[in-house]
């Protein structure tokens, strides 16, 4: 990464160590879920490893305050940026009552946070696409002055839910920012097996948008690829669709087996390319970040991390007589 390149984009040394933080935090909640789901507490993990630096250089770039982020189940950086807490994810992790998700009814992964305009979502992949494209038109239609970022995986760019919304989008021209997070595995199946194209982003020009593929280990170019798209959305100029390309580090899920149909040096090529070490190097480098700072990052996310562990597994769940609540009219 070049030097100062983060001040050419308008970003502060503080927010762009903000940005690591996160995107650290990101990391040490995904590998203690894994480690609760290996030791029995926890029944089920979809990984966001390899793909932090996407997901928060993406949320960065948008307005906090008031734009509406539809999210698919990796995107642990980007729910992390717009409000949610460690806390709040173990919860959800162990199935807790005072899981804000779901209260305890719906696997990890599944985010939605009315305060903090995280549409929920559900298990079939690619339906938060329409909804995101659902609440753009609203928004048109009220006079508001907001973006909906909604992301998938490229798996996912292969469902009738991608083509239709980002269609409808490209259409009315909504302010709708389509991100792919392509971590070149549809669970086993690899990219040169979903794809004729060469990028999911090749398909944006059919629905009358732009489209950019960007390295998706670099949060600097996704902060920047996304800027720009909600900047575009804002001025009445329609959807844009942005391809962040990096490598899922983990099997697809806990049940799942990767060495099955990818092997272990390949794994351990890519995370030569993670985003942990080269945008910490690159923090490094600029004077941002050094051996001792980063050791205390890391003492207080663990600290974080922890204390959010033993809240949730000592947390209270939900309560029998509530499980048809929200299911039959009273």
């Amino acid at each position: 990464m070049v030097e100062n390149r983060h001040k050419e984009l308008g970003l502060s040394d503080e927010k762009v160590l903000e940005m690591y933080k996160v995107m650290l935090l990101s990391r040490r909640i995904d590998e203690r879920m894994w480690l609760l789901n290996r030791s029995g507490k926890i029944p089920f993990v979809v990984s966001c490893q390899g793909q932090e630096a996407a997901q928060v250089g993406a949320a960065f770039a948008l307005d906090r305050e008031n734009d509406y982020i539809l999210p698919y189940y990796r995107d642990v950086g980007v729910v992390l940026t717009f409000g949610m807490t460690a806390k709040e994810l173990m919860l959800s992790g162990f199935a807790k009552a005072e899981d804000p998700n779901s209260g305890g009814r719906q696997m990890p992964g599944h985010f939605g946070q009315k305060k903090n305009r995280i549409v929920t979502g559900s298990s079939p992949v690619t339906t938060q696409v329409p909804h995101a494209v659902g609440i753009a038109l609203a928004g048109k239609m009220e006079g508001k002055d907001f973006v909906t970022f909604t992301t998938f995986g490229e798996g996912s760019s292969n469902q009738g839910d991608f083509h239709e919304g980002a269609n409808f989008a490209g259409v009315h021209k909504l302010p709708v920012i389509f991100m792919c997070e392509n971590n070149k595995y549809a669970i086993s199946v690899p990219i040169e097996k979903q794809l004729a194209c060469e990028n999911v982003s090749d398909r944006a020009i059919g629905y009358g948008m732009p489209g950019v593929t960007v390295d998706g280990n670099d949060p600097l170019a996704v902060y920047r690829a996304v800027k720009e798209a909600a900047d575009r959305g804002r001025r009445g100029e329609g959807p844009t669709l942005v391809e962040t390309v990096s490598y899922r580090l983990t099997p697809h899920s806990s049940d799942d087996d990767d060495m099955s149909y990818r092997t272990s040096d390949e794994v351990a090529q890519a995370k030569t390319k993670d985003a942990i070490i080269t945008f910490g190097a690159y923090l490094k480098e600029n004077g941002i970040l050094n051996d001792d700072l980063e050791k205390q990052m890391n003492d207080d996310i663990m600290k974080t991390v922890n204390e959010a562990t033993d809240y949730a597994e000592n947390a209270p769940y939900a309560k029998a007589e509530s499980l048809l609540e929200y299911v039959y009219e009273k």
